[in-house]
């Protein structure tokens, strides 16, 4: 399931939408803008040609690689729970938090998007490569910048760990599964690559990543929301306001279903939140928050 130009267009063209022009700030958004301009002249072939080794066990799968995995997912996310917000405010706004924060986190080298679709489920996931969806449903949720910085740093957690590509890694049926090119997409190989991308569709957006891997991307976005001076509490908070919402919210395809127990997500932030002494001091609020929160 190597995304074919067309559907790449649809992508981008998607992404545009959400304004992510803007979100790898003023540097790094000239160097997306030329890339972007690079590939309209590209085949599918030649764009996808060197994929990689899917199972590379001492350095692991190319950016490119993971990059054209993530488009996949995204156009599904896209799929499933809808299209972008279209103010160009709120993305703007979303876009420069999450690069902010991005800067600040374990793998700040990769180019992240993010977006927001208009979707009443509490959701938020990242797809292989940097590119990270946040539903309006929980994004009107929050109260405060700390909280919205802490579930986009702990989606970039997920990023910068590669949770999904270890995900894949760890599929049986990739094992003895060689280099996968645009060129050798056809008969076993070509099955075996749609079924992978199948596989990490229904584990992003259905079963979820493993316990231990939420655990460690709360913790980790503790500690990137902290780097950027956001009080790490807000991770803590934004777990209190999502079990007090649990009764009667949307299950299906939400943090509620994709995700560890609060109680045991809320102990474990708690225990993490004693390293952080002056974590009162950091920034908890600006009072922008609600102004983009009206215009969703």
């Amino acid at each position: 399931m190597i995304v074919p130009r067309s559907r790449r267009q649809v992508l981008a063209g998607l992404l545009a939408v959400a304004g992510t022009a803007v979100a790898a700030g003023p540097v790094l958004a000239a160097e997306a803008v030329k890339k972007d301009q690079e590939k309209k002249g590209f085949d599918t072939r030649k764009l996808f040609q060197g994929l990689g080794t899917i199972l590379r066990a001492s350095q692991g799968l190319d950016y490119e690689s993971e990059k054209t995995i993530g488009e996949s997912l995204a156009l599904e996310g896209f799929k499933r729970y809808g299209m972008p917000v279209e103010d160009e405010h709120v993305q703007r706004f979303v876009n420069l938090l999450g690069v902010s924060l991005a800067r600040d986190s374990m793998r700040p080298d990769i180019p992240y998007r993010f977006v927001v679709v208009k979707n009443d489920v509490k959701n938020a996931f990242s797809c292989p490569g940097g590119i990270i969806f946040l539903s309006s449903g929980l994004f009107t949720s929050l109260k405060t910048e700390a909280q919205l910085a802490c579930v986009l740093a702990h989606e970039i957690a997920h990023v910068a760990h590669k949770d999904a590509i270890k995900s894949i890694q760890q599929a049986q049926f990739l094992k003895g599964v060689g280099t996968i090119t645009s060129s050798a997409m056809e008969g076993e190989k070509g099955r075996q690559f749609q079924a992978m991308i199948g596989d990490l569709q229904t584990t992003l957006f259905d079963t979820g990543l493993s316990y231990k891997m939420e655990y460690a991307a709360d913790l980790g976005g503790m500690d990137t929301a902290y780097r950027t001076g956001y009080g790490p509490n807000g991770m803590i908070e934004t777990l209190q306001i999502l079990r007090s919402e649990e009764k009667g919210a949307i299950m299906k395809g939400s943090w509620y279903s994709t995700h560890p127990p609060l109680a045991k997500r809320i102990a474990n932030c708690q225990a993490h939140l004693r390293d952080f002494s002056d974590y009162k001091q950091m920034r908890q609020h600006t009072g922008r928050l609600q102004w983009y929160q009206k215009r969703v």
